[in-house]
């Protein structure tokens, strides 16, 4: 029987365990990537473990997060990894060097290597052919000291497309396609691999879009083989050298397979506010809009920002709309700039941002408030924007284009002729903004320079026996790491300082939960299904494990998310019958006992003793993550050798 593409890299870099769908594997990494609101943790992490050096054959910090500097806290962040990086041997891509994912497909990834990286969107290298995984910073700080990183072996997925992509049809238009096929967890536990003649007529900018949403599917990764395609932009950014051939065998055999054909599909949209609430542009014809965003890790490609371009050459946008321009690296801005692309996207009335998230993030550009927002991002989560009230929707760049000139949403098949855009023969090269490592010698004698809002990496306690606690909090499905701990200008600063950030903690749901935990001292969560969807960040599980959550009771968890809670020494319980959720509330006194034996047999009793319910939950770990429960947590796990 042959190999999928995963499957066959997988194999390559396998540590331990079976490629047996459930079974616990371990992989060795090649390349990690951090950015700045993850970032700082990571290294702080890395740094109590005790190593000199990164063990990995590429590791890139990026500062592409936190650049709204409006006090000194994400300066001294950015400082503190600067500093860090150059003495453990960590690549350092300044501040407006552009956003991680772009800049890392451009001139680091190579097909046929692993990537873990502290963002969620790290699956974009899928795009050139790497298993490239979204984790904790944790687990990319293990895996940078050189030790496995470890995921349950998936199901493999395959998209086969057929046909070519209509005139204003895009690659977002594809992945809001299969998102509404499958929902935002109907990837969990898989990985998603894409072929089919239909991939040809896809450059490598197309293809990481589509890996990069694939995140919002809840999917381990999504991956494309490295092609003719690859090879072309590889040598395009003076990397022709890494290029490998990467595919699928004939008789590879997957566990499900989805057929696309791309002349059906037309421009897509998913409304507030999740990224599976996918119509057709044209059934919203005529809402109004007040901003649109056009960039993010998913759409800031040169590729994306000429066509964009073009669009709006000699036209001005509506005056009731506020646009923004995020280019997605310095590459990309430059290349814009020499070309005369940017004046024409100016000269159009918009705004241009620096290389970086920004408003992806709540980091500036909120929308006005109960505004419409048209974005060409990966997430629209209730509040993500900055704006409580606000309407997000997940456009491509050329139907964000049709809702700016027009100010109203509009299907951009109407805009005329599409422009005719092609992939450069050669990108201009530039990376002065990429500081390396000091020699070994050299960083003997280097200072790791910290801030005062850089606070120590909260102690967690070691899993007891015998769990007594409250219920401090119930919540319902598909809650995000969004819900449990925010991100935006007023709160991202806060990521070094676990302390400060518990004030925040699920905030959106109940902001009286941060002063009733910590008084409660120890408590439980109760969810409801997908369970910590979304980013990668591990405050989601740091701080409700600073706040003394032991426990989180759910239909089913997103799989970053359970990982994140184990690495925090917070248990992770399912229900074994889904309808046991509505017996818990909050406020309810529970008892679990027996929960070492519990973790051996995989099931563990919980008695509500305020109602007298005896509820049966699930608690199946392998040996590795019940020994990392009972220490208390992976730093502990690993700082004791284990």
């Amino acid at each position: 029987m042959g190999l999928t593409i995963a499957q066959k890299i997988i194999q390559a870099h396998m540590l331990s365990g079976e490629m047996t769908v459930g079974s616990e594997v371990a992989l060795k990494i090649d390349q990690t990537l951090t950015q700045d609101a993850t970032g700082t943790m990571a290294y702080l992490e890395f740094e109590t473990m005790g190593l000199d050096r990164v063990k990995t054959e590429r590791s890139v910090a990026y500062i592409d997060h936190n650049t709204l500097q409006s006090g000194f806290e994400n300066a001294d962040d950015h400082r503190y990894i600067q500093s860090v990086a150059k003495k453990h041997g960590i690549w350092f891509s300044r501040p407006g060097n552009g956003i991680c994912h772009q800049v890392h497909l451009e001139r680091f990834g190579k097909p046929g290597k692993t990537l873990i990286g502290s963002d969620s969107h790290t699956p974009t290298g899928g795009g050139i052919g790497m298993l490239a995984m979204g984790a904790g910073g944790l687990d990319v700080a293990v895996a940078m000291g050189g030790g496995a990183y470890y995921i349950t072996y998936p199901k493999m997925y395959k998209v086969n497309l057929t046909g070519r992509l209509q005139p204003f049809v895009t690659a977002k238009d594809i992945s809001l396609e299969i998102l509404r096929i499958l929902s935002v967890k109907g990837g969990v536990g898989a990985i998603i691999e894409w072929g089919g003649e239909g991939i040809a007529s896809l450059s490598v900018p197309e293809r990481a879009t589509i890996t990069n949403m694939g995140t919002e599917l809840g999917a381990t990764t999504s991956i494309f083989p490295s092609d003719a395609v690859t090879k072309a932009f590889l040598e395009a950014e003076g990397r022709g050298e890494d290029y490998v051939e990467l595919s699928s065998d004939p008789d590879a055999v997957y566990d499900r397979v989805i057929d696309i054909d791309l002349s059906q599909l037309k421009p897509l949209i998913a409304c507030p506010h999740s990224p599976d609430q996918v119509v057709t542009v044209e059934s919203l014809k005529g809402t109004k809009v007040d901003q649109v965003c056009i960039g993010s890790c998913t759409n800031s490609s040169l590729l994306d920002m000429l066509k964009v371009a073009a669009l709006l050459k000699g036209k001005t946008i509506s005056p009731s709309v506020s646009l923004s321009i995020s280019p997605g690296s310095k590459q990309v801005l430059t290349m814009l700039a020499d070309c005369g692309a940017l004046s024409d996207i100016l000269s159009s009335g918009a705004r241009v941002l620096e290389c970086a998230c920004g408003p992806c993030i709540g980091m500036g550009f909120s929308p006005n408030s109960g505004g419409v927002s048209l974005r060409t991002f990966n997430r629209n989560f209730i509040g993500r924007s900055g704006t409580a009230d606000a309407k997000v929707y997940l456009v491509s760049p050329e139907t964000a284009v049709a809702a700016a000139l027009t100010g109203e949403i509009t299907d951009p098949r109407l805009l005329g002729e599409a422009p005719e855009v092609a992939m450069p023969a050669s990108f201009k090269i530039d990376d002065s903004a990429v500081i390396p490592p000091a020699s070994a010698e050299e960083a003997a004698g280097l200072e790791v320079l910290r801030g005062p809002n850089i606070k120590p990496f909260p102690e967690a306690v070691p899993q007891e026996d015998t769990l007594c606690a409250e219920i401090s909090l119930k919540v319902g499905d598909n809650i995000t790491t969004d819900h449990i701990m925010p991100a935006g200008a007023k709160i991202l600063p806060y990521r070094s300082n676990i302390p400060h950030l518990s004030q925040f903690c699920f905030a959106v749901c109940d902001e009286t939960f941060p002063e009733r935990a910590k008084k409660l001292g120890k408590s439980v969560i109760v969810g409801g299904s997908n369970y910590g969807q979304g980013s990668s960040r591990e405050h989601a599980a740091l701080v409700p494990m600073y706040l003394g959550v032991r426990a989180v009771i759910a239909k089913s968890f997103a799989r970053i998310h359970i990982a994140n809670l184990i690495n925090a020494g917070i248990l992770p319980l399912t229900f074994e019958n889904p309808e046991d959720y509505e017996k818990l509330n909050r406020g309810d006194q529970l008892v679990l006992s027996d929960l070492f034996a519990g973790m051996d047999r995989g099931t563990v009793l919980l008695q509500d003793q305020t109602t007298g319910e005896q509820i049966p939950l699930c608690c199946s770990f392998t040996e590795r993550q019940k020994a990392i429960l009972k220490a208390g947590g992976l730093l502990q796990y690993t700082k004791e050798g284990k």
